[in-house]
């Protein structure tokens, strides 16, 4: 069986706390261990400084947190790749490369930069009042921690599917440009992983300040337990298990008979109080011991950095000769070497022209979309049955150019840019492809 590279990357902003447990951390260093899985794991310090306004406090101690975290809860640093990306220069190097073969119009449609440019719309403001540089080129170093380790699979949530696509069009624009040098990544998302429900019963989310810290002391833990907003319902009256967010949380810990234990416990009337006891006797049964290998970590700083730059090595002797052969192949090349053959003016004017990417989807049916030389969307299919139906779309539209836009209207999403589509399309037609 083929060897997978998987990479996950954590943004070094903050404090872990249960959610990030249950959703990232305990998921990710399980599938650490499996058999022919390569994987990378990295803290995304360049990622944080988006996000901290001017605090560097907080990024260096949200990298110690995190890192030791990760090792607390059992990541095995001889057996997986496990850096701060900082400490990899290939990175930025790439990120830029990839800026230059990537259309801006592909990042106007970032959902962070979007969202930003809305705010600013509904407040009256300038589009891009308050955003950074930083915020609008996210997606393109996010693709180049991806693509620098050619990463098979990235783990993500759904609101990343987007940033993966994005890094898909990226690898795929230079590779039309430069050669086949970068694999094109799989977002995979672990649909049983559970959102976990914080304090006042909301998504838990340092945005609501109602997150219950992964490693706060014992009795710490469970001050903020009994703290977790309930009903009114006394005891003695059955209480719904669906909407409880005590529920939700014991279920994230506990197997499945405990869960169903608890679930009769419901019906039959458990005070509040007492759900609470157990809800906490469980968290702390898996997290107490997990938690004196990290309060050991945090107290030995020394230990972690010297960890991160044996993980920056080996991740290292992966990037820096990888990133050598794409200097060589954009051209930043020694001048006493002479050029490969560029294959002449038609090799050029090819490389120049749009493409059709055809591909799969989670829900099972195929699409493709017309992008240009850069990388950038023109024009997007729905979603067909077949390959073949896909296939046979893409044919009518290189032979017919736009004049078959109305009519496959009903297969198609309406394009932004009608003109440009248009252009693109004869562009294909005259060039034979």
């Amino acid at each position: 069986m083929k060897t997978q590279r998987v990479l996950t990357g954590i943004t070094t902003s903050g404090t872990p706390h249960l959610g990030n447990y249950v959703g990232a951390i305990r998921p990710t260093v399980r599938a650490s261990r499996l058999d022919n899985v390569e994987s990378f794991y990295f803290l995304a310090d360049y990622h944080a400084l988006i996000k901290t306004s001017g605090d560097p406090a907080r990024v260096q101690r949200s990298t110690l947190e995190i890192a030791a975290t990760w090792l607390a809860c059992g990541l095995d640093p001889e057996k997986v790749t496990f850096y701060r990306q900082s400490d990899i220069p290939e990175i930025p190097e790439l990120t830029w490369m990839l800026t230059c073969v990537t259309g801006k119009g592909l990042l106007n449609r970032a959902h962070a930069y979007k969202a930003a440019v809305d705010k600013n719309h509904e407040a009256g403001a300038e589009p891009d009042d308050g955003v950074t540089a930083g915020l609008f080129m996210y997606p393109v170093l996010m693709a180049a921690d991806i693509l620098m380790f050619n990463a098979h699979q990235v783990p993500v949530g759904r609101d990343q599917i987007q940033h993966i696509e994005m890094a898909r069009d990226m690898a795929s624009s230079f590779n039309h440009l430069y050669g086949e040098h970068f694999t094109l990544p799989e977002a995979v998302i672990e649909e049983q992983v559970a959102t976990l429900p914080g304090l006042d019963g909301r998504k838990m989310s340092k945005s609501y300040d109602n997150t219950i810290p992964l490693f706060v002391p014992r009795e710490q833990l469970r001050k903020l337990i009994m703290g977790i907003v309930t009903d009114s319902r006394a005891p003695g009256e059955p209480k719904a298990t669906e909407g409880s967010a005590l529920f939700q949380l014991y279920q994230a810990f506990a197997s499945a008979d405990e869960t169903a234990a608890l679930a009769k416990a419901y019906a039959e009337g458990i005070a509040w109080g007492e759900a609470k006891q157990l809800l906490f006797e469980r968290l702390d049964r898996e997290i107490a011991p997990l938690r004196a290998v990290y309060d050991a970590l945090i107290q030995d700083p020394a230990r972690i950095e010297q960890t991160l730059r044996m993980g920056a090595e080996k991740a290292r002797a992966i990037a820096t000769p990888f990133t050598q052969r794409l200097r060589h192949a954009v051209g930043l090349r020694p001048l006493d070497r002479q050029a490969a053959p560029s294959g002449g003016p038609a090799k050029a004017a090819k490389a120049a022209l749009p493409a059709f990417k055809q591909y799969r989807e989670k829900d099972g049916q195929f699409y493709f979309k017309l992008t240009d030389a850069k990388g950038a969307v023109l024009l997007q299919s729905r979603g067909f049955a077949a390959p073949r139906d896909a296939a046979q779309a893409m044919a009518r539209l290189q032979r017919e150019g736009s004049v078959a836009l109305d009519a496959m209207a009903q297969q198609l999403i309406a394009p932004d840019d009608v003109e440009g589509v248009t252009i693109a399309l004869k562009a294909m037609r005259e060039a034979g492809t």
